[in-house]
């Protein structure tokens, strides 16, 4: 069963039987969601099986309060987003350290918003000053996307006011810290976001 499980969770696209044993629901229960529009896929051609994409399975359970560490191995991700090198190579270190979270870095908005795509992340940790876009750019863009509601910002900075941090707050970040930062209090911090 746990090798079954392991299976599942590397998989990309699920029948309605896979997804039933994924949420601990009953297979007519997915196939009531996915007929009535609550869960999105599409159907076999020429046939009557549904097939439901990974990214949408993940976003139901999250909007159901089912949890979604069989899919996604346990760990937490993490999107690391300033463009000073020696900032990601100390994120990275300390979260290398931890197993509960899985890491990816960026040093613009254009390379966060690829990633985000890609990578989904429950958490982003924003520099405000990016050289190509504003934080409060990337924070409004983020919280336009439905897939991403439930992902936290918190954004990082040097050189804020405050008019400036109520408007990162207004754009949907969750959480403002200035550099420099106490690592092991923003560590709490996120752990509390992301309750792990």
């Amino acid at each position: 069963m746990a090798n079954e499980t392991s299976d599942l969770s590397s998989k990309q696209i699920f029948t309605t039987g896979e997804a039933a044993e994924i949420c601990k629901i009953s297979q007519q229960t997915i196939i009531r969601c996915f007929d009535s529009g609550r869960l999105h896929g599409f159907r076999v051609p020429g046939s009557k099986f549904r097939r439901i994409p990974r990214e949408e399975l993940v976003r139901f359970m999250r909007e159901n309060g089912i949890p979604t560490d069989i899919l996604e191995g346990g760990k937490r991700r993490i999107l690391i987003v300033d463009d000073d090198e020696q900032i990601l190579e100390l994120f990275t270190d300390v979260f290398a350290r931890d197993d509960r979270f899985e890491v990816k870095t960026a040093a613009t908005g254009y390379d966060a918003g690829m990633l985000t795509e890609q990578f989904r992340p429950d958490l982003m940790i924003l520099d405000y000053m990016l050289p190509d876009v504003n934080g409060n750019v990337v924070c409004r863009t983020v919280r336009q996307n439905p897939a991403l509601a439930s992902m936290k910002i918190i954004i990082v900075s040097g050189v804020v006011n405050q008019e400036e941090i109520d408007d990162l707050l207004q754009a949907g970040a969750d959480e403002f810290v200035k550099k420099p930062f106490n690592i092991e209090k923003l560590l709490a911090r996120i752990t509390e976001l992301l309750t792990v």
